[in-house]
């Protein structure tokens, strides 16, 4: 089959173990990011499958409809890009794999880095360093603080392992059903919303984006927080409100925030707040790459293209297209 490999930035997969499962496709990797709906069109014209690199490239019905040839969209975890209607409408089976039991060590670890960076202002200690003078300020220790996750799955579980190896005191918040899950496991969960955000030291969100997560950090509940407290995202831009940051920068409350996710990825914005203020560590959305990381979730992705090629589909997301 002819498969496209969308939005590789950096050329990575083709060194991977992996990438020889895809040995007797034709296989087209693109390296660069296109946006333009009549482009992507054009250059994906002669594909039958898609290989999504998570979230970067929308998967739309105006799209769909000018890929007549596209039989097959192979992917890894949640969806909220891809168009799933308009895949069953147009006859294309879209396969991902939802990767249960099976946590992003790679975003644990970022989330951890981001965490000690902000708490020992490692960006503008370097700096200072660099720019020939020394010490710039004094940090924080995480040891004996308060650890709040918001979302009680594998990814905050592994977070709070972590927080825990610290000596940091972790409790929850979340939904209703995660904190009954949390609670049965004998997890700490904070008596109230208003409560976690005020007493926590640092928080760190973890929770899939949808319709109903959409914006559910809000600006009160981070000018809750305390002037020297951190606020961490490595999930999603669109779980915070639009606003909400910057909001939180203005009030000094929390005193840091440290992000990997925005709300227009790539993110160019070199004159936003998000990138300027020094009281804001980001990283361009690097939670999950990793050789280690790629290399684990595009095995699986390609034994959906193979098994699809076989006619046994695996991972179908709407077994209606199937037909």
């Amino acid at each position: 089959m002819k498969v496209h490999i969308l939005d590789d930035w950096f050329d990575t997969l083709r060194g991977l173990p992996s990438f020889k499962r895809l040995d007797g496709h034709e296989v087209t990797v693109w390296t660069d990011h296109e946006s333009d709906v009549d482009r992507l069109a054009e250059r994906h014209a002669d594909a039958e499958v898609l290989v999504l690199f998570r979230e970067r490239t929308p998967i739309t019905a105006e799209l769909l409809a000018k890929l007549p040839k596209v039989r097959l969209i192979a992917q890894r975890s949640s969806y909220p890009h891809v168009d799933v209607t308009a895949c069953t409408r147009h006859g294309v089976v879209l396969c991902s794999d939802m990767a249960e039991g099976k946590p992003s060590v790679a975003a644990a670890e970022l989330t951890l880095a981001l965490m000690l960076a902000a708490a020992r202002d490692l960006p503008r200690q370097m700096e200072s360093l660099k720019s020939g003078h020394w010490q710039a300020g004094v940090g924080l220790s995480l040891t004996g603080r308060q650890l709040g996750l918001i979302g009680y799955g594998r990814i905050g579980q592994l977070v709070a392992k972590y927080g825990r190896a610290l000596d940091m005191k972790v409790w929850w918040w979340g939904s209703e059903q995660g904190r009954a899950r949390a609670e049965a496991d004998g997890e700490v969960v904070a008596p109230s919303r208003e409560a976690f955000f005020a007493q926590s030291d640092v928080v760190s969100l973890h929770v899939r984006l949808n319709a109903q997560t959409r914006g559910m950090i809000t600006a009160q509940d981070l000018s809750a927080m305390q002037p020297q407290s951190i606020f961490v995202n490595t999930s999603r831009a669109g779980l915070v409100a639009p606003g909400a940051l910057e909001a939180a920068l203005e009030g000094n409350s929390p005193g840091r925030i440290a992000i990997d996710v925005f709300d227009h990825e790539p993110f160019h914005d070199t004159g936003s707040v998000l990138l300027t203020d020094p009281r804001v560590i980001a990283t361009p959305h690097i939670g999950f790459v990793t050789q280690d990381e790629l290399e684990h979730q595009f095995a699986d992705i390609y034994a959906q293209v193979n098994a699809f090629d076989a006619g046994a589909p695996i991972n179908v997301i709407n077994p209606e297209a199937v037909s």
